[in-house]
């Protein structure tokens, strides 16, 4: 085995290829939200979308450093004290994984085999990211921000530690922290502990989890994770679109019972209130439609209170459910005039697909059991 083996392009599964045993290998790693878990306001840590790139690194508060420093005008170094004396913030932030949905696509991308359960809404508190670079001093000819983890491994034949950069102007005003705590506790270990990135509003891969350095630099950032890996590609060699804020999507509660091989559920006739959430990165919520016949006729949901940022906002839907298979299908819609798709564009990565979710029920004529 060499490390040449491991080198090229990402592949599209075959036609009427399964899930390879790498695939399954990352599923049982990684795993998605339960969508009943939609019904959390705040998504328990244990249930939250967990997605880790290498390892799971071993860490401690009680040595963890974290360095700000390059085009700065004094470079810094913190530990855990030092960072929450610096005050504390808390933020709602809904994540998303930017593979999210990749399953569903034909061809299939072969990667993390995600469905729609790649995401989750959690409070984090810590300091303010602008802070923390301002208090180093930012010279004139920084250009973009680089933030570095702990984990280390190799990604098609590169090995490198998980990075990934924005340019000062994104750091600064994206109203990110550097966290430490998720739903008033300490970082569980698959979510960063002791110290991660978040961005809100944009997807997952931007929150650098176990962060150990932000570093100013005078040109752009072309590491891995920001020029090769999390780009928009129709073809191998395209130098694609970067990635970055979270494409608006509404997801249902699946109703009723659920079989348990298929996922396909069965409501008793009458009243269901059809409930979920909708989020987008690049505006907050402002309509969510509801199909209950696979999309031929829409009706609006019901709103919950704006939140005022861009954490999910919850919805509900009075439906009378009558007998015989229905297929329910929802859409959101944000301030900023996007709107998500019946069918999203196909991409080689798999990234940013928010096609519009469809469950598939059979409404019974009698109570189920």
């Amino acid at each position: 085995m060499s490390i040449e083996q491991f080198s090229g392009k990402g592949r599209l599964a075959d036609t009427g290829e399964g899930i390879t045993g790498d695939e399954l290998q990352l599923a049982a790693r990684n795993h998605g939200m339960p969508l009943e878990a939609l019904r959390y306001d705040l998504t328990p840590a244990g249930l939250h979308y967990v997605l880790v790139h290498y390892d799971i690194p071993a860490a401690s508060a009680t040595n963890w450093r974290l360095t700000v420093d390059g085009c700065v005008e004094q470079p810094l170094s913190f530990g855990m004290t030092e960072l929450r004396a610096m005050g504390r913030q808390t933020v709602r932030v809904t994540l998303e994984c930017a593979g999210n949905g990749r399953a569903g696509l034909q061809p299939r991308p072969i990667s993390q085999p995600w469905l729609m359960e790649a995401v989750g809404t959690a409070e984090w508190t810590g300091v303010p990211l602008a802070a923390l670079i301002r208090a180093a001093g930012i010279r004139k000819d920084a250009i973009d921000v680089v933030f570095t983890g702990a984990d280390h491994g190799f990604e098609r034949g590169i090995e490198q530690d998980y990075q990934r950069g924005l340019t000062v102007t994104e750091a600064l005003d994206s109203g990110a922290i550097v966290a430490w705590e998720m739903n008033g506790a300490p970082l569980p270990p698959q979510h960063g502990y002791p110290l991660r990135l978040i961005m809100p509003g944009w997807y997952g891969m931007a929150s650098v989890k176990w962060l150990r350095s932000i570093e100013l630099i005078d040109h752009e950032f072309t590491g891995y994770q920001n020029a090769v890996a999390y780009r928009i590609r129709q073809e191998p060699n395209e130098v694609g679109v970067g990635i970055t804020r979270i494409e608006p999507r509404a997801l249902l509660i699946p109703p009723g019972n659920p079989d348990f091989m298929s996922r396909h559920r069965f409501v008793p006739a009458g009243p269901v209130v059809l409930q979920g959430r909708a989020w987008s990165g690049w505006a907050p919520i402002e309509r969510v439609e509801v199909s209950v016949d696979a999309g031929v006729s829409w009706q609006d949901a019901k709103l919950d209170a704006d939140s005022n940022d861009l954490s999910w906002r919850g919805f509900s839907f009075d439906w009378d459910a009558v007998p015989g298979e229905h297929v329910l299908t929802v859409r959101a819609h944000d301030a900023s005039g996007r709107v998500q798709p019946i069918e999203a564009p196909w991409n080689r990565g798999g990234f940013a697909n928010n096609s519009a979710q469809r469950i598939t029920v059979l409404v019974l004529s009698q109570p189920s059991a």
